[in-house]
C-alpha cells in the first residue's frame, strides 16, 4: 500500500481515453499518486511501451489475463478503464483482493449484477462515469431515505432532435461527431444511440439501490450539469463542470478527497444558459429497452450489452444501418430465455454474453 501520502494506484485499460487521461492526473500530481501496475489489451502497443518506461510500475502486462493479474496487486485503488463486457474479471479480481475499485468500465456491473455486488464491501466501488460521480457527489447533500429520485443527464448526442426517419441514413463519421465529449469510438457510438444512457440506468440503479422508476434520464445538450438527485422535500442538487472526464478520475483515484486544480470550472463571468429536454423514447428507444433488460435482471442486462457491442461494431465496418442497431438488441433480448435459478454465477453471466453475441451475428446477417 502506499504511505499516508502517496496513493498505490493500478490502472487498467491505460492506453484508451480514460486511462491516458488518468495518466496525466498522476503525471500532474507525483506527490499524490505512483503507479504500481499498468495493463491494456493490446491495440496501441506502442503507447503502452512508453507508459511502462516512463511510470515503472511493479507490473504491467497487454491482455485480459494480465489486467485480472493487475488488479489483484496490492495497492490502495484499481481503475477500471477497459471498455466492454471483458472488464468483468479484473472487476471481480479487484473486489476479491480488497482494493478500492475505481469503476470506468461500468459494463463489469451492469452484466455482473449481483455477481459484483456481491463482493463489494460498502463503499469499496467507487463511480467514475461522470453522471454516477455527479450523483454519489450530490448524495453527499443528504441521507438515503431523503432521496426521491436520481436524474442523470444526457447530452443527446449529434443526432438530438432527429426523427426515427430521419436517423435512417445516419454514416459513421456522423455517428462519431460528439458535439461535447472525445471518447473511444464504441462510446461514442453508444452515446449516438443513447445505449450508453440506457447502460447508465441500469448502472444506477445497482451502484445506489434505488428502484428503476425512480432514475430518470433528461436529455441537456451542453453537457454541463452531469446530473441531479432530487430530494423528498422537493430540493434538487446537481454537481456541474465543463464537460472533462478529470473530475470524476480524480475522484475515482482519491475518494472521497478532491484533487486540487483537477480540472477547470464553470466559468461564472460568461453567460450560461442551461436547457433541458425530455428524452424522445420513440427516436431513441434504447432507454426504454435497458429498463426492460433490468427489470427482468438476471442475465439480461449482459444480453443487451453484448448484443450492442456485435451491433455497433457492424455499424462501424459498414455492415449493419444505425438505425437497426437498437432493434437488433431487441429481438436478441426478446430471444434470451434468463436462467430460473436465484443466484448468478460467472459461467451463467458468460454463457449469455456468448449467447448475445452469437444471436447478434446471426440477426444482423439475416438483416
Amino acid at each position: 500500500m502506499g504511505t499516508a501520502d502517496v496513493r498505490d494506484v493500478v490502472i487498467l485499460g491505460s492506453t484508451g481515453s480514460i486511462g491516458t487521461q488518468a495518466l496525466d492526473l498522476v503525471r500532474a500530481n507525483p506527490e499524490r499518486f505512483r503507479v504500481v501496475g499498468l495493463t491494456a489489451g493490446g491495440s496501441n502497443a506502442e503507447l503502452f511501451r512508453e507508459q511502462v518506461e516512463e511510470f515503472a510500475p511493479r507490473y504491467a502486462g497487454l491482455g485480459e489475463d494480465a489486467s485480472v493479474t493487475a488488479a489483484g496487486l496490492e495497492c490502495d485503488v484499481v481503475l477500471n478503464g477497459i471498455t466492454g463486457a471483458v472488464g468483468l474479471r479484473p472487476t471481480l479480481a479487484a473486489l476479491d483482493a480488497g482494493n478500492t475499485l475505481a469503476l470506468a468500465n461500468k459494463e463489469s456491473l451492469i452484466i455482473g449484477g449481483p455477481l459484483v455486488l456481491e463482493r463489494a464491501r460498502p463503499g469499496q466501488i467507487v463511480p467514475v462515469d461522470s453522471e454516477h460521480s455527479a450523483v454519489a457527489q450530490c448524495l453527499r447533500g443528504g441521507s438515503p431515505d431523503e432521496v426521491r429520485r436520481l436524474v442523470l443527464t444526457a447530452s443527446g448526442g449529434p443526432f438530438r432532435g432527429w426523427t426515427r426517419e430521419q436517423l435512417a441514413g445516419v454514416t459513421r463519421e456522423q455517428a462519431l461527431n460528439h458535439p461535447t465529449w472525445a471518447m473511444g469510438p464504441v462510446i461514442t457510438v453508444n452515446s449516438a444511440t443513447l445505449v450508453n444512457k440506457g447502460l447508465e440506468v441500469i448502472e444506477a440503479h445497482l451502484l445506489f439501490g434505488l428502484p428503476f422508476e425512480r432514475i430518470d434520464v433528461v436529455v441537456h445538450p451542453t453537457s454541463v450539469v452531469h446530473s441531479m438527485v432530487e430530494f423528498i422535500d422537493g430540493s434538487t442538487i446537481l454537481q456541474a463542470s465543463p464537460p472533462t472526464m478529470m473530475i470524476p478520475i480524480a475522484l475515482g483515484l482519491d475518494w472521497p478527497d478532491r484533487v486540487p486544480e483537477a480540472a477547470p470550472g464553470v466559468d461564472w463571468t460568461r453567460p450560461e444558459t442551461w436547457q433541458f429536454f425530455p428524452l424522445d423514447d420513440e427516436a431513441f428507444p434504447a432507454v426504454a429497452l435497458a429498463r426492460e433488460a433490468g427489470l427482468r435482471g438476471s442475465t439480461a442486462p449482459a444480453v443487451y450489452n453484448a448484443a450492442n457491442e456485435v451491433c455497433v461494431d457492424a455499424f462501424l465496418s459498414g455492415r449493419l444501418p444505425f438505425v437497426d442497431i437498437v432493434p437488433t438488441v431487441a429481438s436478441a433480448l426478446a430471444q434470451h430465455d434468463v436462467p430460473s435459478k436465484q443466484t448468478l454465477e460467472l459461467d451463467d453471466v458468460l454463457a449469455a454474453d456468448a449467447w448475445a453475441r452469437s444471436a447478434a451475428r446471426t440477426l444482423i446477417e439475416g438483416s
